[in-house]
């Protein structure tokens, strides 16, 4: 880790309050890497709540697939670590949720019989 960083953390952790210690001295606590990327991956999370506004027939069904099958598989990644990281299996679990409930909008979307267009008749 950089001094420069690990400098401004030793004088930041001069004024967290005693009672937020523990966390502040945490393995996964804010002064590391896997605080951060789990609280930064939240934009994912963000970005597929605003999909929810998109239309079924805009939904890419691959790539929801894809974005909540690593959900999954990193939701299980952080309890299998030392230590837990429950940030990061939280922030994955909702990137899971998000992604495969998009996938079924997209799927009930397909299986739906098509609506036929009016044809237009020429005078």
């Amino acid at each position: 880790m950089s001094l420069v960083y690990k400098n401004t953390m030793n004088a930041i952790g001069k004024f967290v309050p005693q009672k937020f210690q523990p966390l502040w001295n945490h393995p996964a606590g804010p002064q590391t890497i896997f605080f951060w990327a789990p609280a930064f991956k939240w934009g994912l999370v963000i970005a597929g709540l605003g999909d929810l506004q998109r239309p079924a027939n805009q939904i890419s069904i691959s790539q929801s697939s894809a974005l909540g099958l690593t959900g999954l598989i990193w939701t299980r990644y952080a309890l299998a670590i030392t230590p837990k990281n429950w940030s990061l299996f939280s922030v994955n679990l909702f990137v899971a949720i998000t992604a495969l409930y998009q996938v079924s909008r997209g799927l009930m979307y397909q299986g739906e019989p098509a609506t036929e267009t009016p044809s237009v008749k020429e005078k």
